[in-house]
């Protein structure tokens, strides 16, 4: 499955990570602590989950950008209806110069082409003393539930390690993290961690969303003929803490990172806070 095929489907995204997105979502925010009535850019928004966090701070404006037209119709659904929708690429912001307070992105920063790029397109469209900041799973440690399925899949088919998120996304810890806000220019760098519950109510409910195909792990799992597939469901299921209910409660860590556009001499600086 190509980069654009495995994002396209708003509703199987939504039931596989957008409703855990949405949890971060709103401690993300919280953590910006950006005041009201800012213009802001959410970019490459998904299905909108921060989108909808940041309309509900009081912005002036808030706009969700994404290149998957699926994506966007989920988004635009789902949202408040003061927030504005896009068509368009990461890597070239359909936006002037200085227009934004703030730039964000949720969860999609490693898996852009070109990371770096993204950072100092959101720089140059952020305005001086503006805010550019991001988060991105811990797919090292963080996210139990795919740390137990990759360990299955490994063990299923040894071949499954080139698909692991563990070894695919080394951008996804603090030091890159940082590297890549420091080198776009940015000051007052920061990086925190936001973790929140991710409780399954059953095996069903966490398998499932695998067989859907939006994303790395899913991607694979449609991969698989149907006997490996079984094989997998089983190991998975055998290696999860299931509670006496049949829920199974984990959690999942994101790495947020921010920093400003620098103010140079001459320049005013946005009212953040």
């Amino acid at each position: 499955m190509d980069q654009h095929g495995m994002w396209a489907v708003g509703g199987a995204y939504e039931r596989y990570m957008g409703r855990w997105s949405r949890l971060v979502a709103d401690e993300f925010v919280a953590w910006l602590s950006c005041g009201n009535g800012l213009r802001w850019l959410d970019v490459a928004c998904g299905t909108g989950a921060l989108t909808a966090a940041v309309a509900a701070s009081q912005p002036r404006l808030v706009t969700g950008l994404d290149r998957s037209g699926g994506f966007v119709v989920a988004a635009r659904a789902a949202a408040p209806a003061s927030a504005r929708f896009v068509l368009a690429d990461a890597l070239s912001l359909p936006v002037r110069d200085e227009a934004c307070d703030v730039v964000a992105s949720g969860l999609a920063l490693n898996f852009l082409p070109s990371p770096g790029a993204a950072v100092l397109e959101a720089a140059r469209v952020v305005r001086p003393g503006g805010l550019v900041a991001a988060y991105v799973w811990d797919y090292a440690s963080g996210v139990e539930f795919l740390t137990h399925f990759w360990g299955a899949a490994v063990a299923v088919d040894p071949s499954a390690v080139e698909w692991d998120e563990r070894r695919r996304f080394p951008l996804c810890q603090p030091g890159p993290l940082r590297t890549l806000w420091l080198e776009a220019g940015l000051v007052d760098v920061a990086v925190a961690p936001i973790e929140v519950p991710t409780v399954f109510a059953g095996f069903t409910d966490l398998w499932e969303p695998f067989l859907d195909g939006q994303g790395p792990a899913p991607g694979y799992v449609a991969a698989l003929a149907p006997a490996a597939r079984h094989r997998l469901r089983d190991m998975l299921r055998e290696a999860l803490p299931v509670k006496p209910d049949g829920s199974i409660a984990l959690t999942a860590r994101a790495w947020a990172v921010q920093g400003r556009r620098a103010v140079h001499a001459g320049e005013a600086p946005s009212e953040l806070v």
